[in-house]
């Protein structure tokens, strides 16, 4: 979580892509332009097996002056000895 997260602080499309699970990762990730992003919160995690984990998370950004939060809860799996990002939901 935290990896993707400063990816989205780098403008690393590339890497979201990249740890984003096949099964629900889209052909392209355009960035929205002059997000800054302010912190990330990671309220918690939690393992379900081996290969399936739940990581809730607020993530705190400012765009033209106006203040945002992204609260989800994030589904992850682990494939090939890599955790990738399946969905989320936002709270």
């Amino acid at each position: 979580m935290r990896s993707r997260y400063s990816a989205f602080v780098l403008g690393l499309a590339d890497y979201l892509l990249a740890t984003w699970h096949a099964s629900t990762r889209p052909a392209e990730l355009v960035l929205e332009p002059g997000v800054k992003w302010l912190g990330l919160d990671v309220r918690r995690h939690q393992r379900q097996d081996d290969t399936h984990a739940t990581v809730e998370f607020v993530a705190r950004s400012r765009m033209g002056g106006q203040g945002q939060r992204l609260h989800e809860v994030s589904r992850f799996v682990k494939d090939n000895g890599h955790w990738l990002y399946v969905d989320g939901n936002l709270l």
